[in-house]
């Protein structure tokens, strides 16, 4: 008898999800807990394992189709038995090359080697992890090792000049189509932008004596908790103690009623494979440096594997992001509904500044604080950033809690 394959709940007032990509084909077997697909909330990318060991019979709902929560996707027959040859994939992709049991060739690649009769083994990959790009097959035709296809039947004595696009591969274009992840996020952000009074403020720190107390804790803290110290540890704290002396930025608006939050749910933007995240870190004023990192780093490794789990998205009461990893001198980061504030690091730079009468170089870092005006007055959003400021250019503050 077939077990039904279902759409379980992957969270609070989420009532459909997306199909993703089938990680198993009609015809597949599939042992216990193995994962079959990639389920796509407005939320999170979530891998449904098989209930039961057996083989893979039936596949209802296909890459982009919608299912709602608990209904049936797919059929797994526990007495089955594998199929003598493996079905194509239950997807709308063009059908895999035949060098791609060996190397996997990326879409574009596959239908501009298709249009210029160019084989897979002929073209020398440059991706990661062996993948063949488009950028590849472009340079194996201009090196003439392909030929290109004539677009009509002409007589072989008659030669036809090729145009530019025919030498260069044509200008293509790759449509495809977003997440709900990234649906959701793009909403929300235009929301933001027309719902709440939002400005930004800008202010920079000193980041010498931060900087010299890793390099001077480092081996021994990274020996004692297993995990590096970094400088989020320090921003989260930091921001908490900000929060408590502005307690407007921890809070948001319900209705005609403001809701201040005793609680410190600090939210951590990551970039993924699927966009743009931002899990919280619960009750963060409780958690010590290292709790903190640990958390942060497991959420990152977790966020590229697309495995953070619906509640640990929930929206947080503040939220901190890092565009300096990617090389960000200044931003104005987005308010992330329903709360009131976003502290946005930056880069750190070596420019010289003016210490007591001298001109003297140090690591210096931007950061920005965009928030909703409708509940934050200018003079709390600078004391906010003053104190933050304050804080990781003399840690003793944070640490002692003065």
């Amino acid at each position: 008898m077939a077990i039904e394959l279902k759409v379980p709940s992957v969270g609070e007032s989420i009532t459909e999800v997306e199909i993703g990509e089938w990680l198993k084909h009609e015809g597949d077997a599939v042992e216990k807990d193995e994962n079959v697909v990639a389920l796509e909330s407005e939320k999170a990318t979530v891998e449904l394992p098989a209930p039961v060991a057996g083989i893979l019979t039936k596949i209802t709902k296909r890459k982009g189709d919608k299912a709602q929560i608990g209904e049936t996707i797919a059929e797994i027959d526990p007495a089955g038995k594998p199929q003598p040859a493996a079905k194509p994939a239950p997807t709308a992709e063009p059908k895999p090359a035949p060098a791609q049991a060996k190397q996997r060739v990326m879409p574009a690649a596959q239908r501009l080697m298709a249009e210029n009769q160019v084989s897979p083994e002929h073209v020398e990959a440059s991706g990661p992890g062996g993948r063949v790009l488009k950028e590849d097959v472009l340079r194996h035709i201009e090196k003439g090792k392909g030929e290109l296809p004539s677009r009509t039947s002409a007589p072989q004595n008659v030669q036809h000049p090729a145009s530019n696009e025919e030498t260069q591969g044509g200008r293509e274009e790759e449509v495809v189509r977003m997440t709900s992840l990234r649906r959701t996020v793009s909403r929300r952000l235009v929301e933001a932008q027309h719902s709440m009074a939002m400005l930004t403020t800008f202010n920079e720190i000193d980041m010498s004596t931060v900087m010299a107390l890793r390099k001077e804790h480092q081996e021994a803290f990274t020996k004692k908790h297993g995990v590096k110290l970094g400088f989020m540890s320090f921003f989260v704290r930091a921001t908490i103690e900000a929060l408590k002396a502005t307690p407007q930025l921890n809070a948001s608006i319900r209705g005609d009623d403001i809701v201040y939050h005793n609680y410190f749910d600090i939210g951590v933007a990551i970039g993924s494979g699927k966009g743009l995240v931002v899990p919280s870190i619960r009750n963060a004023e409780r958690m010590s440096f290292a709790e903190v990192e640990k958390q942060i780093g497991d959420y990152a490794h977790r966020a590229q594997e697309n495995k953070l789990k619906p509640d640990e998205l929930q929206p947080g009461t503040f939220t901190i992001t890092n565009g300096g990893i990617y090389g960000s001198l200044l931003s104005t980061p987005i308010v992330n509904p329903p709360q009131s504030g976003i502290l946005g690091m930056h880069t750190i730079q070596e420019r010289p500044i003016a210490v007591q009468g001298q001109v003297v170089i140090r690591p210096m870092m931007y950061i920005a604080l965009s928030y909703d005006h409708r509940l934050v007055d200018g003079r709390e959003a600078v004391t906010f950033l003053k104190h933050v400021k304050d804080s990781i250019e003399s840690p003793a503050r944070i640490l002692l809690e003065l």
